[in-house]
Formats: structure tokens, C-alpha cells, sequence
């Protein structure tokens, strides 16, 4: 049998599997933490729902090569984050739901390499955003449901290469939004529940490569329609007289209008009348 000295030397992956991976017992809490063989060990880890803690993550700090981490919904604090820092070569890490914070985000801001960070369901606010601001190779970053609010997301503004942006989050408004119009590469936008106005759509005119938006906060009226490939206005107070600001949108393949005051009906013959590409439709 292989140790597991030799394991990290030849470049294990770090995971979940509860079919193919071996349980370890690290501290008083039982941590459980599995060890699989992968045959891209060296740039891949996957410890996702292991009940990890803390004390687990020191056998991160020595896997140089990664560029894949995901450590979603552990336990895990801004203590483990300390381990991480050293991983230059990093360029995806999730801490999806984790008890992260502002501080904790200190330890990543040297991860130059990075181009997805996943920060959803955390504690991390606007004042952890200025440790971001130095990510330039940042394509997406997910911070539903953090504390992150109008003021900070300023912090943002000069991550030009960030091409989806998630910040469902009911505290974001059109303020916010207003910060972000240098980010013209954005290809996918989600404000599901943040909310925005009709004056908040003012600003999407500035993301000329829009392709996907999310705006579901129940604010939007027929004033507030603008061109896109995919658009999602569900639970806004659009009726069927503002489907005629849809006629334009040429390229639209997807709609949902659902919860508002539209019928199917009105949407099929918009449809079939002036939007040739549109393929998904809610409601049917």
C-alpha cells in the first residue's frame, strides 16, 4: 500500500468520493477528509462537503501545482485560508458557503493566476473586496448571498476581465450597479434578487457584450426591457403591453417572463412575429 507521504509526492487529488476514496480521521471533531488518485493530481483538489475543518487544510500548502480547488461547504474559516496563499498557480478555488470573511480574503489577493473565484453564501463584505482589486486574470466571481453592498463593489471596477459576475443579493441596487459600467466584458450578468429599477437598466447599456442577464427583483416595468441573447425578467410588473420593446432584440434565443403580467399567448405571437431566434420561452 502507497503512504500517504508518498501519495502527495507523486501529486494526489484531495476528495469526496464516498465510492472510490479512503476516510481519514484527522481531529477531534472526525473530520472527514478522503484521498483520491487522479491522473491530473497534480493540478486538481477536491474536498467539497468532507466535513472539513481548519485543522485539515494544511496539506494544501504544499500542492504548488494546483490550479483547481474546491472546498465548498466545509467548515472551514479565514484560518485555513492561511494555507492556500503560497498557491501561485491556482486559477479556480471555490469556498461556496464556508465561514469566510474579510480578512480572510488577505491570503488570496497574491493568487495572481486566478480566473474563477466562487465566494457565495459567505461572510465576505464590502470591505474584503479590496483585496480583489489586484486579480486582474479574474474572468468570474459569484458573491450571491454575501454581504457584499453598493459601496463596495466600486472595489471591483477595475477587474476588466471579469466576464460573469454574480450578485444576487437583495442589498445591491442601482447604485451599485452604477459602479460596475467599466466592465465592459461582461457576458453574464446575475441579479436575480437584487434590486434594480428602471434606472438601474440605464446602466446595461454599458455592457455591449451582455449575452446573459438575471433580474428578477420584482422592480423592472415595460420601460425597463433591453437587448440581450438571454433575459430573464421573471417576477417583474411587465405586462403585454411592453412586449412590443422586445421586437428589436433579433438575436434573443431565450425569455422568460414568468410571475408577471404576460400570457403565453401574447408571448407566442411576438414570437412568431418578430423574434425568429427565440427557441426557450417561459411561460409555454
Amino acid at each position: 500500500t502507497v503512504s500517504e507521504k508518498e501519495r502527495e509526492r507523486e501529486g494526489e487529488i484531495y476528495s469526496c468520493s464516498s465510492c472510490q476514496a479512503k476516510h481519514i480521521a484527522r481531529t477531534a471533531e472526525q473530520e472527514r477528509f478522503f484521498v483520491e488518485r487522479r491522473l491530473r493530481s497534480d493540478e486538481v483538489a477536491r474536498a467539497m462537503r468532507c466535513g472539513l475543518y481548519d485543522e485539515g487544510c494544511e496539506k494544501f500548502s504544499g500542492l504548488s501545482k494546483l490550479k483547481v480547488l474546491n472546498l465548498g461547504f466545509n467548515h472551514i474559516t479565514d484560518a485555513c485560508l492561511v494555507h492556500l496563499k503560497d498557491l501561485v498557480n491556482l486559477e479556480s478555488l471555490n469556498l461556496d458557503s464556508c465561514k469566510i470573511g474579510d480578512e480572510g480574503l488577505l491570503n488570496i489577493k497574491g493568487l495572481l493566476q486566478l480566473k474563477s473565484l466562487e465566494l457565495s453564501d459567505t461572510e465576505v463584505g464590502s470591505n474584503g473586496l479590496r483585496h480583489l482589486s489586484g486579480l486582474n486574470n479574474l474572468q468570474s466571481i459569484n458573491l450571491s448571498f454575501s454581504m457584499v453592498s453598493d459601496n463596495g463593489l466600486r472595489k471591483l471596477a477595475g477587474l476588466t476581465s471579469l466576464k460573469s459576475l454574480n450578485l444576487d443579493a437583495r442589498q445591491i441596487t442601482d447604485a451599485g450597479i452604477s459602479a460596475l459600467t467599466t466592465l465592459t466584458g461582461l457576458t453574464h450578468l446575475d441579479l436575480f434578487g437584487a434590486r434594480i429599477t428602471d434606472h438601474g437598466t440605464n446602466f446595461f447599456r454599458h455592457f455591449k457584450n451582455l449575452q446573459s442577464l438575471e433580474v428578477c427583483g420584482g422592480l423592472i416595468t415595460d420601460n425597463g426591457l433591453t437587448a440581450l441573447v438571454s433575459l430573464n425578467v421573471s417576477n417583474s410588473r411587465i405586462t403585454n403591453a411592453g412586449l412590443h420593446h422586445l421586437k428589436p432584440l433579433k438575436n434573443l434565443r431565450s425569455l422568460s417572463l414568468e410571475f408577471c403580467k404576460v400570457t403565453a399567448t401574447e408571448i407566442k405571437k411576438l414570437q412568431l412575429a418578430a423574434l425568429p431566434n427565440l427557441v426557450n420561452v417561459r411561460p409555454e
